[in-house]
């Protein structure tokens, strides 16, 4: 069993593109109304892992306009430092910058375009070195 991340944003085809720039994530397919927007997608992070992706309907507002966060994201990387200036150059919210836990992982935080908060993590060896 498998639980997959499905975010709502308020502009998917937006999301779509600011995901795959700021946190190198690509797109596998998405799914658009006649008129136009994109009521579904799916994205893999670059360890292959979806991530869904749905237009919430006119009722929604992001955490951005609401200032209320609705849900965090956890992935795991390869390289915590280099996704956090990735995420970084592509105007993402800096929440934390990458940190060394007790508990043997590297971590960082970052909001996207929509106020929705991604938290990275990256195993250390035993000695607290980067895997």
């Amino acid at each position: 069993m498998a639980a997959i991340p499905y975010m709502k944003y308020e502009d998917v085809a937006r999301a779509l593109d600011w995901l795959s720039e700021a946190f190198g994530f690509t797109e596998r397919e998405r799914f658009a109304h006649p008129e136009g927007p994109v009521f579904h997608a799916e994205m893999l992070t670059p360890a292959g892992d979806p991530v869904y992706l749905a237009g919430p309907g006119d009722d929604y507002r992001s955490p951005a306009r609401t200032g209320h966060l609705n849900a965090m994201v956890s992935v795991d990387v390869g390289d915590v430092d280099a996704q956090y200036r990735r995420a970084q150059a592509a105007g993402a919210k800096l929440v934390f910058p990458p940190t060394d836990t007790p508990q043997g992982t590297r971590v960082c935080k970052v909001e996207d375009h929509e106020g929705q908060e991604w938290f990275f993590s990256q195993k250390l060896t035993g000695t607290g070195q980067r895997t």
